[in-house]
């Protein structure tokens, strides 16, 4: 391992989540959109019985995985029968938007701050254009082959707290107070927290480990509808096509082409601005669907967005009256930080964990969202806390494995902190 640690105990805890990160990461976990049942893949509950194998191994003797997919264990705590309980959590579904079967995960030790080439399909990683990457020169970077996903998002995350969950009941002399452990689902379909049952939980606050750079808390994110729209047309042969086909293909790119292009899209906006953005557009000319999410960390902004596409998709389509359009909206989350900011006690821990570890915390809201979204509105306060992943969705994904080590290390002290602090 390279020497670049923050601190002795994210050394000792390296080999450990490395470990780990490259047996789960192997293991199929792909969510899929429109689920019929949770989860909505089979390769979930896969690593859902490993990661309760490995949580009894460990001493977690109530360790279970529900139908549904979720995973919950008990590390109790040591510091009394009064102690507050808190919760950690990861997702252990990866992103439907890149190819994500047969992960085969590849170690660059001590990273020269050069291009990487991957060995399949040409995938390249570029520090001029990642300057994360070239941040991390030194380090041990964790990258697929090229062809597939990594799965850092969020298995990074499921590795950090097994890892730290292994090493505090290794390590019965470092005070803590219950900790509540929860892997859940299809977190990256807006799904994770849906059959979250959050007072069989019992937490008074938790924390999610799906971030990306060292140092980062967020208590803000996105917040995000999906909007579903059906063009219907008329199909006829196109040989015999004249004054009768009405082509649905035709119109739902219009309706795309039709909205601004120089803003309220991912690649023209940062910072605190919203977009709207198609994911998916199919059909024939006689029927087509197109996808978007609308994204906004100001509801009333989020509004706006959403009767623009709204209003432009109804223009494009009344052009012929021949033609139809349905129109569905579907909440997804909403954002997080009104609620977090009455709840300083759960922040200030975190970042107390984080400075423990030698690290500044970076406060920036998420440009997109997490189980945490939802679960502070249902109830469970949970901000969120960095993993040492980048370039999630995409075969470019990698992590650092230092940055992974620290964060498991985080967790440990997180536990630590609120054994001396839980009452605050």
């Amino acid at each position: 391992m390279a020497d670049s640690y923050t601190s002795s105990l994210a050394q000792e805890l390296a080999d450990d989540v490395l470990d780990r990160f490259l047996r789960y990461v192997r293991i199929d976990t792909q969510s899929r959109r429109d689920r019929n049942g949770s989860p909505s893949t089979p390769g979930q509950l896969d690593l859902g019985r490993v990661l309760v194998d490995e949580l009894r191994e460990a001493g977690l003797t109530d360790a279970s995985l529900d139908e549904n997919g979720y995973v919950v264990a008990t590390v109790p705590g040591n510091r009394g029968a009064d102690g507050v309980a808190i919760g950690l959590i990861a997702h252990m579904d990866t992103s439907p938007d890149a190819p994500g079967r047969g992960v085969e995960p590849i170690v660059h030790r001590a990273y020269d701050g050069g291009v990487v080439e991957l060995p399949r399909s040409g995938t390249v990683l570029d520090p001029a254009a990642m300057p994360e990457l070239l941040a991390k020169t030194g380090h041990d970077i964790v990258t697929s082959s090229g062809d597939t996903l990594l799965g850092a998002d969020d298995k990074a995350g499921v590795a950090e707290i097994m890892a730290a969950v292994a090493y505090l009941v290794a390590h019965p002399e470092i005070p803590r107070p219950t900790l509540r452990i929860g892997f859940t689902p299809d977190e990256e379909i807006g799904e994770g927290a849906t059959l979250f049952d959050i007072e069989r939980f019992g937490a008074r606050c938790a924390y999610t480990l799906d971030g990306s750079e060292l140092g980062e808390l967020q208590d803000e994110t996105f917040s995000a509808f999906e909007a579903v729209l059906t063009v219907r047309g008329v199909e006829v042969h196109p040989g015999q096509a004249t004054g009768k086909l009405v082509n649905a293909l035709r119109m739902a790119a219009q309706i795309v082409a039709a909205l601004p292009a120089d803003s309220l899209t991912p690649e023209t906006t940062s910072g605190r601005q919203g977009f709207i953005h198609p994911t998916d557009l199919s059909g024939r000319p006689g029927e087509a669907e197109l996808r978007f999410i609308i994204r906004d960390f100001d509801d009333d902004r989020l509004d706006e967005h959403l009767a623009l596409l709204e209003r432009v998709a109804r223009e494009v389509v009344s052009v012929d009256p021949r033609a139809q359009l349905d129109f569905h909206v579907h909440e997804q989350y909403r954002n997080m930080g009104s609620i977090l900011r009455e709840m300083p006690a759960v922040l200030a821990a975190a970042e107390a964990a984080i400075r423990a570890e030698g690290i500044e915390p970076i406060r920036e809201p998420i440009r997109g969202g997490t189980d945490g979204s939802r679960l502070t509105h249902m109830g469970l306060p949970t901000p969120n806390i960095f993993t040492g992943g980048h370039e999630y969705h995409s075969v470019r994904e990698w992590a650092s494995v230092q940055d992974m080590a620290s964060a498991a290390a985080v967790a440990v002290r997180l536990a630590e902190v609120w054994s001396r602090d839980g009452d605050a």
